[in-house]
């Protein structure tokens, strides 16, 4: 084991895992967004709403999300006529993915609250989307907190995809160095437990959560 150059090489390897821990802010924060709305889109009285809403949903959770990130990166720009920034594509992709599923886990939640909610909301005399968003909904977050975590879990990890376009986050800054050094056993193992480090706390967290608000 060289920890010469695990040391000389770390500085490279945090700021990797600083812009993963960017995109994966990015991607659940507009994926939280997207499930939201698209929870709310497939319980609509409109079908058409309600089969978009599906199609999304079952298109994002049944393909790849490599596929999904050629996709954008490669295939969107012959569409569009100009180039995509490898950031701007990752932190798409991964939102558009993310999306899919956490709009599943809202979906659950919501569903999982009784219906009695709803109706009891609607004889005091408030309107659909006020007993959702006064009622229906924060129940519904307490319930989703551990999938949500599991989910921002899933997507730290799933991040390293994106270094396939070229962008540096942990993942692909271990390549790189691995491709100088030929260090394959000292950067990976660092990386694996730069990971660790990562999701570790978001585990701990969660948890912490859980018995906060008694997430059974």
């Amino acid at each position: 084991m060289d920890w010469n150059v695990i040391t000389s090489n770390l500085p490279l390897l945090l700021y990797g895992a600083l812009m993963t821990i960017k995109i994966t802010a990015v991607a659940v924060s507009c994926g939280f967004i997207i499930g939201l709305i698209v929870s709310l889109a497939r319980m609509s009285n409109f079908v058409i709403i309600r089969l978009i809403a599906k199609c999304y949903v079952d298109v994002i959770r049944g393909t790849p999300m490599l596929v999904q990130i050629f996709m954008i990166y490669f295939a969107l720009p012959q569409i569009i006529g100009t180039r995509i920034d490898p950031y701007v594509a990752a932190c798409a992709a991964c939102s558009i993915n993310s999306g899919a599923y956490v709009s599943e886990i809202f979906r659950a939640g919501i569903q999982s609250v009784n219906k009695g909610q709803m109706e009891a909301g609607r004889s005091l005399g408030l309107s659909w989307w006020q007993t959702m968003r006064f009622i229906i909904i924060p129940q519904a977050f307490k319930a989703s907190i551990p999938p949500l975590g599991n989910e921002f879990i899933a997507m730290l990890k799933d991040s390293s995809l994106v270094s396939v376009i070229g962008f540096e986050e942990l993942m692909r800054r271990g390549q790189l160095i691995i491709a100088k050094t030929y260090a394959a056993t000292e950067i990976w193992g660092t990386v694996a437990i730069i990971y660790l480090c990562m999701t570790i706390p978001i585990s701990r967290l969660v948890a912490y959560l859980e018995r906060k608000y008694n997430v059974k």
